[in-house]
């Protein structure tokens, strides 16, 4: 099997141990940001959304004018245009493109947050209008014939469009979420849905309740799942576990308030309204170390303000933590670092590799595996996934 990586630019250098250096936009750093995740090996980068960051369609295009192969996942909330204008908006960076654009679908967590930008629906109402909203992407995106639509949030009369996405399957959707309105909606639309790093445990339940939505929804294959890490990698395990201290006495230290304080500022001063966000932070409170490399401290210490959990370890340690991602059912890994240009840098030279060679190692040894003959009224027993050896994955080093 293969596994998509994906990495996550800004445009300004900036995170939760850097204070933003420079301009807001800034398009040398952005060109050279993702020029670095293209030569790093990641399959593609996401550019996220706030009420207070650049808009999302624009620095994608700026990207793919700046890019050869490299896929562009743009942050997308529904409710603050019409589904139709974001069906044509896309589809024309997908065409510009060559067919690179895959959305990203954002409910919305936290009401303070979706404020700023004029939305005052509940959590319910955003859920709802969210599953209309993609319903009708999926119909522009794929409809040669003017169509009407009738909803509770939307109304329209025969919308035609004369652009459409490069494929005939249309523009990819990622969906985000952790409730329970997550997985119906996500479950429903998605081509894979998005979690944040948990435990493995907690991690293969949040999988089976998204494949448990899609099957109610009557898909007949469920959606991809894609879960996000911040690896943070040392030549030794004593280095790697130094640097992930470093890091950590950083972010309390406040040496990246400013960003810190924007986070927190768009989470509310009461802490994380959104389901992704406690369950990490119910996560940290068990332990500070789970599986294999999983780290929560990094997590606590920003409040759980994203994707703020850590692998630490040598390359191979990580290698194989991700790994053990995949055989629960994971085939998207999103890793960024706290020193977001020379880590992703860093995951193109040291881990990404380990990861694909492993898979590759998996389905040569499969494919060379000679399958016994069976009578109609033998049973076969399926297979677990071989798992990573160190010497399989060393191999590389």
């Amino acid at each position: 099997m293969s596994v998509e990586f994906i990495g996550m630019i800004g445009t300004q250098d900036a995170s939760e141990t850097r204070p933003p250096s420079g301009p807001a936009v800034d398009p040398a750093y952005t060109a050279r940001f993702a020029r670095a995740h293209e030569d790093a090996g990641f399959d593609r980068i996401l550019i996220g959304y706030s009420s207070s960051r650049p808009d999302g369609v624009q620095v994608a295009a700026y990207v793919a004018g700046h890019t050869e192969r490299l896929g562009l996942l743009v942050a997308h909330r529904p409710g603050f245009i019409a589904p139709t204008l974001a069906a044509r908006s896309f589809a024309t960076l997908d065409q510009f493109s060559g067919g690179r654009v895959a959305v990203h679908t954002i409910t919305g967590g936290h009401d303070a947050e979706q404020r700023r930008d004029g939305d005052y629906l509940d959590k319910e109402g955003r859920y709802d209008r969210t599953d209309e909203y993609l319903s009708i992407l999926r119909r522009a995106w794929s409809s040669a014939e003017p169509f009407s639509h009738e909803g509770r949030h939307y109304r329209f009369e025969e919308y035609a469009s004369g652009v459409l996405p490069v494929r005939e399957s249309g523009i990819p959707l990622y969906f985000g979420g952790s409730s329970e309105a997550a997985y119906r909606v996500g479950g429903r639309h998605a081509d894979t849905f998005a979690l944040w790093g948990e435990p493995l445990a907690e991690t293969a339940e949040q999988i089976a309740s998204v494949r448990a939505a899609a099957t109610a929804a009557g898909r007949a294959e469920p959606p991809g799942i894609s879960v996000s890490f911040r690896p943070i990698l040392g030549a030794t395990e004593e280095l790697a576990w130094e640097r992930a201290h470093r890091v950590l006495d950083t972010i309390k230290s406040g040496a990246g308030r400013t960003f810190f304080d924007q986070a927190r500022h768009q989470r509310g001063q009461n802490g994380p309204q959104n389901t992704g966000s406690r369950r990490l932070l119910a996560a940290a409170a068990k332990g500070d170390l789970h599986d294999r490399a999983l780290w929560t401290p990094t997590a606590t210490a920003t409040g759980a303000g994203g994707n703020t959990t850590a692998l630490v370890g040598t390359p191979e340690t990580v290698a194989r933590a991700l790994l053990d991602y995949v055989d629960i059912g994971v085939t998207t890994l999103l890793i960024r670092g706290y020193d977001p240009l020379d880590d992703a840098i860093d995951y193109g030279r040291e881990l990404i590799p380990l990861v694909r060679q492993e898979l590759a190692h998996r389905a040569a040894t499969t494919a060379a595996t000679p399958t016994e003959p069976t009578t109609p009224t033998e049973p076969t027993t399926p297979t677990e996934p071989a798992r990573p050896t160190l010497d399989s994955i060393g191999s590389t080093r």
